[in-house]
């Protein structure tokens, strides 16, 4: 280790490599996204099978 990464060890700072890697606004959106489309599929779900007056699924 140079003096440089060790110094940089001990007062604890990141080395801004791995910083990229995560980025909690694109899994913030992407969570939204996948829970939009199953929102929109259960509001499907629900218009055919209890608003369309004729069960599908019988049972």
């Amino acid at each position: 280790m140079a003096q440089t990464e060790t110094a940089r060890g001990a007062t604890g700072e990141a080395s801004g490599e791995g910083d990229a890697e995560f980025d909690p606004i694109g899994t913030l959106t992407l969570i939204g996204i996948y829970f939009v489309i199953l929102l929109l599929a259960w509001v499907y779900i629900y218009y055919v099978e209890f608003l369309g007056r004729d069960l599908v699924v019988v049972g």
